[in-house]
């Protein structure tokens, strides 16, 4: 898929890789000027090499003050910011557990980064597109946000969260020129599900064939698909979609894959 975004400024969180990485280079494909953010500063710079349209800024979307000096840095260079990206995001590979048995600490660090920092970013770069009365925002949720998972209960919140989060801002923003719409990936190979599921030594291995049988495409999902739907959500010409959460999940939850 190809769009025209000559002109345009995006600006991605946890871009460093993985589908961040993909939607950025998605992005610069078509033309837009693209700001790679990521905790870790030099691999965002890394990623960003793609083109010398591209940038790699650290920022942290859990730190206000990331926040604030990265819009600044953008909006003095570029004078606008078109589409922002809400796509960092954490989860936890040692505490699968029941609810009872979650740790706090994980809770807080993953609501932090996953549903506090999509607020955050969103409300910094909210105000600089209601200033220029147009921009796209669109939020990297999951199908744990419209089909809870078990025993990653934070993860399941915030993603829910990030669901009505983005249809809430719908609402509030779109009278201003800006289209606020999500994307809820279902298992996608990244370096995370790897280490988790499809790697040699993943964790949860053993269960991965019986995730896929629930799967219709009998398959994981790419990053590279995930970065086709936000270049979709990105494009000028789909201009009326507004507070729309676009699943891409080969079929995972249109219904039981099984037979009973």
């Amino acid at each position: 898929m190809n769009c025209d975004l000559s002109g345009k400024v995006s600006l991605v969180t946890g871009a460093a890789r993985g589908i961040g990485q993909a939607i950025g280079n998605r992005f610069a494909a078509n033309g837009s000027i693209v700001y790679y953010t990521d905790l870790d500063g030099d691999e965002a710079k890394t990623a960003a090499s793609i083109s010398p349209n591209c940038r790699g800024l650290k920022l942290d979307v859990t730190k206000a003050n990331d926040i604030t000096v990265a819009l600044q840095h953008i909006v003095s260079k570029c004078g606008r910011l078109d589409i922002l990206v809400n796509n960092a995001g954490v989860n936890t590979l040692a505490h699968r557990v029941p609810i009872d048995q979650f740790p706090r600490e994980e809770w807080d660090r993953i609501l932090a980064v996953d549903l506090t920092g999509v607020y955050e970013m969103s409300k910094a770069a909210g105000a600089v597109m209601r200033a220029q009365q147009s921009g796209r925002i669109i939020n990297i949720a999951s199908i744990a946000g419209l089909v809870p998972l078990r025993l990653q209960c934070p993860f399941v919140a915030a993603k829910a969260g990030v669901v009505n989060l983005t249809k809430a801002m719908a609402l509030e923003l779109g009278p201003h020129g800006i289209l606020v719409n999500g994307i809820a990936p279902g298992s996608t190979l990244t370096e995370g599900t790897r280490k988790l599921f499809y790697g040699d030594n993943g964790l949860f291995k053993e269960s991965v064939q019986r995730m896929l049988d629930h799967i219709p495409l009998g398959r994981p999902g790419t990053v590279e698909e995930i970065a086709v739907a936000a270049l979709f959500l990105a494009d000028p010409e789909n201009s009326y979609m507004n507070g729309h959460i676009l699943t891409v999940d080969g079929g995972w939850t249109a219904g039981y894959a099984r037979e009973f």
